[in-house]
């Protein structure tokens, strides 16, 4: 059944960092506003403690096994925000500068780290992002900065979006945050968007754009079974004056190659150049004893360490290969992070034993020390080799099981530059973990899924060369006006830390832009709204360069 077709001045696909904050501020300026998310919404209450099949996490993921990448991104209204474990630090100054598979500058001239400050800035003051003290890191976090100083490497608490005063270290983050101590994009820009008049609407998965006699664009939908995400109901479509892809890297690009047929010729960079953001995982199982004995540590009740699944997400970061001098795909980043059971427990290698070693009486053993793990996610620069093939008749992927799980069109061959980032970092990680006997460590397989990322970049991304870049330095989509592009592919390449912040950094410095746009195709709005939390001082900074 397809049911009329409505209108309104801005269609906003996705309800992730590019998505909210546009909705946000289209809002806030008087613009009628849409939001199309395909996942469920999700309340506090909602989120639940285990990792069941049918629980509220298998709701709020989307895992896409691909040809040689697997991508885990968030699938719910607030997207990646409620399945992320906020940590927000900055992009390095020399990410900037990089070049690449394409051997020039990958980002617009127009955009440097200077530049890209007081937009970094508003977002901080709108979540709000902070600095963590030492006193409220968490064991696995003290554990990881202990081996780093008896390394002769540095560690520092990275900032994060997380209220300490109410977060209980439960360590269950990554299924959604029950107590409100994250600072997911359901507690800022989506309710203040909201409040200013915007629609959002859950299990709307969008299928294709066509352009209107006016300009415009239709949108078209299917809704999403709230149970199992197989069944597609009935169908539907809306008009704007202008529309905002943020669907995530994994998803956007495949809306606009299903688009093509209708709309005309996409831009060549549509759907290539994806990154991982050289991500990789290592896991490392700890001597207790040796623990007390080189590191001196312990904690109540007896034990050195044994605390894994006690804290949040990543709280300690080894930032010293975050340096620009240093050539080229051989920059990286460390970060302690805890991979809750279920994906991580399978892809994680038993260390020493014979390959494979992902299953089989070692890997036994290693499970049955779970606790005395430490995981190390590596953030380092990949070559942006994924490639998108033809899309899936509905959706991003193939959904082979009632929620989360789905077979996609990407596919990544990583090249040597990739491996060489990769194997330093492996390299590094053994060198701090393993020194003294302090644990036995062992990247995670790619065997089953291939390499995997759960920062999809790059796949419609911003750039000055129309050959290598799908969208302007303004997020336009070229030959295609009126169509905008404010998720993570829309950044141009891996940025060696977690890149919530930039992403939603360059959907502030976007807005600007996009509001003129939308004004020159009849939509009555202004741009200028504070914070979501009302907050001024970043506004007063912004202005300067708006």
């Amino acid at each position: 059944m397809t049911t009329a077709t409505e209108s309104t001045d801005v269609v906003v696909i996705g309800s992730g960092f590019g998505g909210a904050i546009a909705a946000y501020h289209f809002a806030a300026g008087g613009a009628r506003v849409v939001v199309l998310e395909r996942g469920p919404w999700l309340k506090a209450e909602e989120f639940e403690h285990d990792y069941k099949l049918g629980s509220s996490y298998t709701r709020v993921f989307d895992f896409v096994v691909g040809d040689g990448m697997s991508v885990l991104s968030g699938n719910c209204v607030g997207g990646g925000s409620v399945v992320y474990f906020a940590t927000m630090p900055r992009a390095p100054r020399f990410v900037f500068e990089r070049h690449g598979s394409i051997g020039r500058r990958m980002w617009p001239a127009s955009i440097s780290r200077d530049n890209l400050d007081p937009w970094y800035d508003r977002v901080a003051e709108a979540l709000p992002v902070t600095r963590q003290s030492w006193d409220r890191v968490p064991y696995a976090g003290g554990l990881f900065a202990a081996a780093c100083a008896h390394a002769g490497r540095t560690a520092n608490p990275p900032p994060a979006a997380v209220d300490l005063d109410e977060c209980v270290n439960c360590n269950w983050m990554m299924a959604g945050c029950r107590f409100d101590a994250k600072r997911s994009l359901l507690l800022n820009y989506l309710p203040a968007a909201l409040a200013h008049g915007a629609g959002i609407r859950p299990l709307h998965e969008v299928q294709q754009l066509t352009r209107n006699d006016d300009g415009g664009y239709r949108v078209h939908y299917r809704i999403i079974d709230d149970e199992d995400y197989r069944i597609l109901h009935e169908s539907g479509a809306i008009d704007a004056k202008l529309v905002v892809l943020a669907a995530g890297a994994g998803a956007t690009p495949v809306i606009l190659q299903r688009s093509e047929a209708a709309l005309g010729p996409m831009p060549h960079a549509v759907g290539r150049y994806f990154s991982g953001n050289g991500e990789r995982l290592n896991t490392a199982v700890f001597d207790e004893d040796r623990v007390r004995e080189v590191l001196g540590l312990s904690r109540p009740g007896g034990h050195a360490y044994a605390a894994y699944q006690i804290g949040r997400g990543p709280t300690v970061a080894s930032w010293d290969r975050l340096d620009g001098r240093l050539p080229e795909y051989e920059r990286f980043s460390l970060e302690q992070l805890y991979f809750p059971p279920g994906l991580g427990t399978i892809l994680a290698q038993a260390p020493g034993a014979a390959d494979p070693s992902w299953f089989g009486l070692p890997k036994k053993e290693m499970l049955r020390r779970w606790q005395s793990w430490l995981t190390i996610f590596t953030m380092s620069e990949d070559d942006n080799e994924g490639v998108f093939g033809p899309p899936p008749e509905t959706g991003n992927a193939h959904r082979l099981s009632m929620q989360m799980l789905g077979d996609g069109p990407l596919r990544y061959r990583p090249t040597p530059n990739t491996w060489r980032g990769w194997s330093l970092a492996d390299a590094e990680v053994k060198d701090i973990l393993e020194r003294d006997g302090l644990a036995r460590v062992a990247p995670w397989t790619n065997d089953l899924v291939g390499a995997y990322t759960v920062h999809p970049l790059a796949s419609c991304r911003i750039g000055d060369d129309p050959a290598t870049s799908a969208l302007d330095d303004r997020h336009e989509l070229r030959g295609h006006p009126g169509i905008f592009v404010t998720d993570g592919s829309a950044v141009p390449g891996a940025l060696t830390v977690n890149p919530a912040l930039t992403i939603a950094a360059l959907a502030e410095r976007a807005m600007p832009g996009m509001v003129r746009a939308a004004q020159e195709r009849g939509v009555a709005v202004r741009y200028g709204a504070p914070a979501p939390g009302a907050g001024t001082a970043a506004r007063v900074a912004t202005a300067q360069t708006a």
